[in-house]
Parts: structure tokens; C-alpha cells; sequence
């Protein structure tokens, strides 16, 4: 779990990167859907701007940013991939891997997505690009990582409640200190001792005999 955390946290950094460079990511895809002409369709999935870089890009910083968009996007695929690995989960974090998996598949359709509040990535855009043009491809990060922050925080949970219970019991049980089963042995022994002669004063004074008791002495000569 520790490293799944991890690589979740070096991929928010390289994102939080990415986020940083919207602008340039977007005259990017403009560049390239230029030179594929291809300006009339949306940026609807991953293998389109995997195509733009490939067949229609030629400029250094387009292919940076594009690159930067590619690999982060099959980053998150193995973390996912990890993620069912560390975990069986159930059907939250399941149903979350899943989400993760069909909004970074190559071809998936990005073209409804939006990322909303706290997330500004589409409120940076213009309308016209934000309606018809980026808005999918711009949410899809945000989203995959909020959901796989979601899975982390649910498993972490679900992990501390099956092992907090064992705890207690076996605090419960666990002796305080070596030495507690003999301090309660003697004091129960001390016990039974005073009981025992308790119970032997009262047997003896159930059965001692009564003696006889003595006339008083009075003196020699006739009495009435």
C-alpha cells in the first residue's frame, strides 16, 4: 500500500506540472490538428493526441508537452494495475478501479468529460474550446487521480477497521505484566487460607462440648 501511495504522489507532482502547462498543451493540440487537418472534430481520446504526435507534430516543445500528457496517462494504467494487486478490495474500490480503467483506455470517448469544482482545468479554456474542443481531454487527469486518491482513502480504511479490532482483543487478553498470574495466585491463596481457618473456628465451635459448670462454694453445715 505504501508504494501505491507513493506513486500516486510522484504522479499528482508530475501532473501538478502538466496542469501548469495547459495553455501550452493546448496551442499544442491547435499545432498539430492543424497539420493532421483536422480541425472540425473534438479531442475526444488518448489515441488521438497520441496520433497528433506521432504523425503530425514538429515542434520540440508541442512534442514535450504531448509526451508529458501520454506518459502520465500510462503511468496511472500500471498504478491501476498495482492497485488491483496490493488490494482485493470490494465493490467501492473495485467499482473506482474500474472508472480508472475505462477513462484511460486508448480509445475511450472523452468528449462529454468534465472536470468540475475544486478543479479548474476546464474553466481556462475558452467557451468555444471548453464546449466542442478540449474539455474532455483536459478533465480526464483530474478525475482518474481524484478517484484513485478515493480508492487510497477507502482501502486505508477498510484495512484499519479489519485490524483494530484483533488489537483490542489481544490487549484485552495479553497479561500486563509477567508477573500479574502470580500476584493473583498468591492473593487467592491468602484467601482460601483465611477462609479455612475461619471455617475451622466455627466447626469448633459447633462441636466443642459444653462443660459442666461448677457450683458455687458454699460452707460446710446445713442449707436451706
Amino acid at each position: 500500500m505504501n508504494e501505491v501511495v507513493e506513486t500516486l504522489r510522484k504522479i499528482e507532482e508530475k501532473y501538478k506540472l502538466f496542469q501548469q502547462q495547459q495553455f501550452t498543451f493546448i496551442r499544442a493540440l491547435e499545432r498539430t490538428r492543424e497539420e493532421a487537418h483536422d480541425m472540425i472534430r473534438p479531442v475526444s481520446s488518448i489515441v488521438q493526441v497520441q496520433c497528433y504526435k506521432d504523425h503530425h507534430c514538429y515542434n520540440s516543445t508541442d512534442r514535450r508537452i504531448l509526451n508529458m500528457f501520454i506518459s502520465i496517462c500510462n503511468e496511472l494504467r500500471c498504478l491501476c494495475q498495482r492497485m488491483e494487486t496490493v488490494h482485493a478490495g470490494d465493490s467501492v474500490t473495485k467499482g473506482l478501479l474500474e472508472k480508472c480503467k475505462v477513462l484511460l483506455n486508448d480509445s475511450n470517448d472523452l468528449t462529454a468529460l468534465r472536470a468540475t469544482y475544486p478543479h479548474g482545468v476546464v474553466n481556462h479554456l475558452s467557451l468555444e474550446e471548453a464546449r466542442h474542443r478540449y474539455g474532455g481531454v483536459v478533465s480526464v487527469l483530474p478525475i482518474v487521480l481524484d478517484s484513485m486518491r478515493e480508492w487510497v482513502t477507502h482501502s486505508k480504511l477498510k484495512v484499519l477497521y479489519i485490524v483494530s479490532p484483533g488489537c483490542a482483543r489481544c490487549k484485552k487478553e495479553t497479561p500486563t505484566s509477567p508477573e500479574a498470574p502470580a500476584a493473583l495466585i498468591s492473593t487467592k491463596n491468602e484467601n482460601t487460607v483465611k477462609l479455612q481457618e475461619k471455617d475451622f473456628k466455627k466447626f469448633m465451635a459447633a462441636n466443642q462440648r459444653p462443660q459442666k459448670k461448677k457450683a458455687p462454694w458454699r460452707p460446710p453445715g446445713k442449707h436451706p
